[in-house]
């Protein structure tokens, strides 16, 4: 399957096909995809996040576990002498036919070529193999090898700050381009508690930011982080790259990820997605502790995963991540923008204590999208029987409120309302919901989501 090349939109919001058709970002978090699996394996993974309506897929050439000393499952190691210019075809050549696979399956690849501690060690193995003139030889190498790829979205990076390298990851962009002879779409993986844009937002090969709220606390509030970047100028598009993983453990004392304040649940995952995407992103990225790592009992485990990874692709919260993308397109997409003025009254967020995993005024924290028109709104409600104030006077005309649950996509009516402030109540079952707002002459006629209750 020939899939079309991704771009930033003419607003600058959001991402489309070449041929303009939106494109909603929804990734799953395979960082040693290319290192740990063999090509049965690798079938496995894809046809199954393929079902489960994942669009990108997110991997690393040179591996963040031991990715240079350590052979991938086929017996190669990447490079040669640790030689950036040296690059093993055998390796490569595994490289190529999952990225072709990937393709037949309609996936795009986030590629990282290099995760970013072979640039900049500061902890984890590297070791820092990079300088100037080898960075942009093995980005030209890149390019060249896959100038014929349209399923390739670049990611640089990989959990590491920017500032100090920027002339390195510059220099890999340009030998990409020079391989690639076009600009492809480009962005930077950073480290917890970071964005991109801290370090590269005006840096000209930047044409996506990616944020990582990470997997420290409960309601980490990435919709800040979202809401930030929006507002930056020049207007990039933005989503959370690195969100809290599904059965990640939570510590935020220690930071060994002991799991003594247990993990999060898919629920978790929701609440992180949801409230990302309303805040203005162009999408988001799921994870799964023991997918990124593709944990097996025969393997050293990282920060204490569980299930094994054959196991955790079936995990809840993965299942549930395409409701989201079918719902942000089942309305018009490209004109959507935040909304939080339709929350009148709530509570002023307290700082982030990173000594208190959990805060009861954040884990309720609601957040509003609408389209720009005033043609649709949709509010997502963290809790089940929570009552808020919904200010409808940015609707056009009389709306129909639907309760969209995002465990599995179905919808159930609540009502037909005029531009007024109404207070919603979420249904008792939960624990989280979305209230869908649309003009109630319109609601039938905008495809992709179920409108018949219990559908």
């Amino acid at each position: 399957m020939t899939l079309e090349p991704i771009y930033p939109d003419s607003s600058g919001r959001f991402l489309v096909t070449e041929s303009g058709q939106p494109f909603f970002w929804l990734a799953d978090t395979a960082w040693e995809l290319f290192h740990r699996l063999n090509r049965a394996e690798v079938e496995y993974y894809l046809e199954t996040r393929r079902q489960q309506g994942f669009n990108v897929i997110q991997a690393a050439i040179l591996a963040e576990l031991d990715g240079l000393h350590t052979p991938n499952a086929n017996g190669h190691v990447s490079l040669l002498g640790d030689d950036p210019t040296r690059p093993n075809e055998p390796y490569f050549r595994f490289v190529d036919e999952i990225i072709h696979l990937a393709a037949e399956k309609g996936l795009y690849l986030g590629l990282l070529p290099t995760w970013a501690d072979k640039i900049t060690a500061q902890w984890g193995l590297g070791p820092e193999i990079f300088n100037l003139e080898n960075v942009r030889i093995y980005g030209r190498f890149l390019g060249q090898r896959y100038r014929n790829e349209t399923n390739l979205l670049w990611i640089l990076g990989g959990d590491r700050p920017a500032d100090g390298y920027e002339a390195l990851w510059a220099a890999l962009a340009e030998g990409i381009v020079e391989g690639l002879g076009r600009r492809p779409l480009f962005t930077y993986h950073p480290r917890g508690g970071n964005s991109s844009s801290d370090w590269l937002h005006e840096a000209e090969w930047l044409e996506l930011n990616m944020c990582q709220s990470g997997h420290s606390l409960l309601d980490t509030p990435n919709w800040e982080m979202i809401a930030s970047d929006y507002q930056r100028v020049p207007v990039k598009p933005v989503l959370d790259a690195e969100p809290n993983y599904e059965d990640h453990p939570i510590n935020p004392f220690t930071r060994k990820w002991l799991a003594d304040f247990g993990r999060f649940s898919d629920y978790d995952v929701r609440k992180q997605a949801y409230r990302a995407v309303f805040a203005g992103a162009c999408g988001h990225t799921y994870g799964h502790h023991s997918i990124w790592q593709f944990w097996t009992l025969q393997r050293a485990p990282v920060n204490f995963p569980m299930p094994t990874w054959d196991e955790a692709i079936l995990r809840p919260g993965a299942a549930q991540m395409v409701h989201l993308k079918n719902l942000m397109l089942s309305r018009p997409y490209l004109s959507r923008i935040p909304a939080q003025e339709m929350l009148p009254g709530l509570p002023e967020l307290p700082p982030v204590d990173n000594g208190k995993h959990f805060d009861p005024i954040r884990a309720a924290h609601p957040v509003a999208t609408r389209c720009a028109d005033g043609s649709y709104g949709m509010v997502y409600f963290p809790l089940a029987e929570q009552s808020l104030r919904v200010d409808l006077s940015c609707l056009s005309g009389r709306v129909k409120a639907w309760w969209f649950d995002p465990r599995n996509g179905k919808t159930h009516d609540a009502g037909e309302y005029s531009n007024e402030t109404v207070t919603f109540t979420s249904p008792i079952a939960g624990p989280d919901w979305v209230l869908v707002l649309d003009q109630a002459l319109k609601v039938l006629s905008l495809p992709g989501l179920p409108l018949s209750p219990g559908r």
